[in-house]
C-alpha cells in the first residue's frame, strides 16, 4: 500500500512539474515578446502632424496658362500687409493673371532672414505655379504699365531707374520676376544672410554666373517718385548688425547654401482673406546651424568672447 502511494505521489510530482515548466516557458516567451515589441523607454517620440496644404484660389479663367506665386518674406509688418493685400490682388486681376499670394511668416527666433523665406516658398509652390515674384511687402506698383506677366528671364520690375530709394545697377530687389526652371538652376538664393541687406545682390551674381539676364520694363513714362509707393515707416528700424565674421563671409559669392540645403519646417498654413482679397500666411521656422552661420544670432556673440 506504501509503495502504490508512492507511485502516486511521484507521477502527481511529476506532471505538475511539467505543467509548471510549460507554464514557465511561455510566461517567458510572452514576457520577450514584449520586450522585442514594445518602447519601454522615456524617450520622447518625434510627434508627427498633419499640416494643412493652402487653399489654391487661383482665377482660372483667365486667358495665361502660366500661374504666378506672390512670394513676401514677412514679420511684424501688419499694417503693410493689410494694405498690400488687397491692393496686390486687384492689381494682379486688372492684368488677369493667375496669382496666389504666399506670406511667409518666419515665426522662430532668429534673426529675419529674406533669402531662405523666399527658397522656403519657392519649395512649397513650385509644383503648383509656374513663376515666383519676389516682392517686397512695403512696395506697391501704380503705373498700371508695370506688367506681371510670365517672364522669359528674370525680369526686375522695381528697376533702379523707377525704384524710390535704390538706384545703383546691379540692384534687383523690391520685385523680381522668375520662372521656376531659372530659380531652380541657380540654386536659389544664399542661405547665409540673418539680418537686413545685402542678399539680392548675391542673388545677381548667381544669375550672372548661369548666364541669365536681368531684363526691366521698358517705356515706362514715370519715375522714381511716382511708378512706386513705398509703404515702409519711417520710424521702423532695420536690423543691420553685423556679429562674428558675418561682413567678411556675406560680401563674397556663396557656393555652398541655397535650395538644397534650407533648413526649415512649416508650422501651419493659414487661408485669409482682407477686404475680400484672398491669401495664404505660411508660418516658418527656420533653423540656423551656428557653425556655418553664427551671426543667426548676434546676442551670442557677447557669450563666444568671453570664452575665449
Amino acid at each position: 500500500m506504501v509503495l502504490t502511494k508512492q507511485k502516486v505521489f511521484r507521477f502527481t510530482f511529476t506532471h505538475f512539474f511539467a505543467v509548471l515548466l510549460t507554464v514557465m516557458f511561455v510566461i517567458t516567451v510572452y514576457l520577450q515578446f514584449r520586450l522585442l515589441t514594445e518602447d519601454h523607454c522615456n524617450c520622447s517620440r518625434p510627434v508627427v502632424q498633419y499640416v494643412a496644404k493652402p487653399k489654391y484660389y487661383v482665377n482660372r479663367n483667365y486667358d495665361s496658362n502660366h500661374k504666378l506665386a506672390v512670394l513676401v518674406p514677412y514679420r511684424n509688418r501688419f499694417e503693410e500687409l493689410t494694405e498690400f493685400v488687397p491692393y496686390i490682388h486687384s492689381f494682379l486681376n486688372e492684368q488677369k493673371i493667375n496669382h496666389d499670394v504666399f506670406i511667409l511668416n518666419q515665426v522662430d527666433n532668429y534673426r529675419f532672414n529674406r533669402a531662405s523665406l523666399i527658397n522656403v516658398g519657392y519649395l512649397e509652390t513650385k509644383s503648383n505655379y509656374d513663376y515666383i515674384a519676389m516682392h517686397d511687402v512695403d512696395l506697391l506698383p501704380l503705373n498700371k504699365n508695370l506688367t506681371y506677366a510670365y517672364p522669359q528671364l528674370p525680369f526686375h520690375l522695381a528697376a533702379p531707374t523707377l525704384h524710390p530709394r535704390y538706384h545703383y545697377d546691379k540692384f534687383i530687389g523690391g520685385i523680381l520676376l522668375i520662372n521656376r526652371e531659372h530659380f531652380g538652376l541657380v540654386n536659389g538664393l544664399s542661405n547665409k544672410y540673418w539680418g537686413w541687406g545685402l542678399e539680392d545682390d548675391e542673388f545677381y551674381v548667381r544669375l550672372k554666373d548661369a548666364n541669365l539676364n536681368v531684363t526691366r520694363p521698358e517705356n515706362i513714362s514715370t519715375g522714381t517718385k511716382d511708378t512706386f509707393r513705398h509703404i515702409h515707416g519711417k520710424d521702423r528700424k532695420r536690423d543691420t548688425t553685423k556679429c562674428f565674421n558675418q561682413r567678411e563671409v556675406t560680401r563674397r559669392r556663396d557656393r555652398q547654401t541655397g535650395l538644397h540645403d534650407v533648413k526649415y519646417k512649416v508650422v501651419s498654413y493659414k487661408s485669409m482673406t482682407i477686404e475680400g482679397a484672398p491669401f495664404n500666411v505660411v508660418n516658418i521656422e527656420l533653423f540656423c546651424d551656428r557653425t556655418i552661420t553664427p551671426w543667426c544670432d548676434c546676442s551670442g556673440e557677447k557669450t563666444a568672447k568671453k570664452k575665449n
